[in-house]
């Protein structure tokens, strides 16, 4: 799919081509979704450039990446995508800026997308450039990742409350809880992971733009937006490595829970053997089948074994309860 960004009045209007022959030469932003060969043609043609494959756009060198050709800069980075699911994945974008026009190449749907769009259509300069459009996209994506790691961080104090001051009947520990608990924190954690290399694509990218900016004429807001985006970046870089450390001591704690609620039903089990082996005792020897045994003869000889198995099995217990074992 092909979407055309042309300025009218103080706004972008969006619109899809008929025509793949005639786009208009006035666009400001081409935005390409799941191009087609032949979409990737008409857009070469207009503007001069290579449209990248997505063979092309997953690799990982920084030279295939960030590089200039043809007069075109050519930026990839690793956007989130459904970061709302439980399916939140990374998908590559690329933005190509081409004289004063910026083409992007995706084949998914990040939301700063959807955002931008919405708000170049609420109101934009008249004569908007691609530069301009990619600063908003930039900013979008960086607010989304800002978005994503608060989400985050909020769920993954919740997490921590609900391990470290459980209520009611919480207290006791369900393996059913402790596996969704265990679930939450591999899915924060995996989560997490993809924001910061998000950001750390993005951190490339904006100083890639940087050093570019002081090659062509950007103006003095554009430049200063850029050194905010780069400090915007770096801090948030910080904040994921600062949760992903915080989610490995969640999950360290959560796996010790589950090996004191282990210990505590292997302590139950090896008092309950220890307080039954007495009374066990009691009754096999009376359960021998020796023809001298003077006890078999009482007439209290029954209750008194009982008595007895009680008494063996009470003691023990009393100790370990003194003890504190219990």
């Amino acid at each position: 799919m092909l979407s055309i960004y042309t300025p009218s009045d103080a706004a972008l209007k969006r619109s899809e081509p008929v025509d793949l022959a005639s786009l208009p030469p006035d666009a400001v932003w081409i935005d390409m979704v799941k191009p087609t060969p032949e979409e990737d043609h008409a857009v070469e043609r207009l503007v001069g450039i290579a449209v990248p494959t997505r063979e092309e756009m997953q690799e990982i060198e920084i030279s295939s990446r960030l590089y200039i050709e043809n007069g075109a800069r050519y930026m990839t980075a690793s956007l989130m995508c459904a970061a709302d699911t439980e399916s939140a994945r990374i998908t590559p974008v690329t933005f190509i800026l081409g004289g004063k026009r910026l083409v992007t190449v995706r084949y998914d749907e990040p939301r700063p997308f959807v955002l931008v769009e919405n708000r170049l259509a609420r109101g934009a300069t008249p004569c908007s450039t691609g530069e301009a459009v990619l600063l908003e996209l930039l900013d979008a994506v960086i607010d989304r990742c800002a978005d994503i790691l608060e989400r985050a961080g909020a769920d993954v104090d919740a997490v921590s409350h609900a391990i470290f001051e459980p209520e009611g009947s919480a207290r006791t520990g369900h393996a059913k809880r402790y596996s969704e608990i265990l679930i939450t924190i591999g899915r924060k954690g995996d989560l997490t992971s993809k924001v910061r290399e998000s950001l750390v694509s993005i951190g490339r990218l904006v100083t890639f733009v940087t050093a570019e900016a002081d090659g062509v004429k950007w103006s003095k807001e554009m430049r200063a937006q850029l050194k905010t985006m780069q400090r915007d970046v770096s801090s948030l870089t910080d904040h994921a490595s600062y949760l992903s450390n915080k989610i490995t001591f969640v999950l360290d704690a959560m796996l010790g829970v589950v090996n004191l609620e282990q210990n505590n039903i292997i302590k139950l089990f090896s008092v309950m053997a220890v307080v039954l082996m007495p009374p066990t005792l009691i009754a096999s020897i009376y359960g021998m089948n020796f023809k001298i045994m003077p006890e078999l003869e009482w007439q209290i000889g029954y209750p008194m074994a009982l008595v007895m198995m009680l008494l063996a099995g009470a003691l023990p217990y009393m100790f370990f309860k003194w003890k504190k074992w219990l």
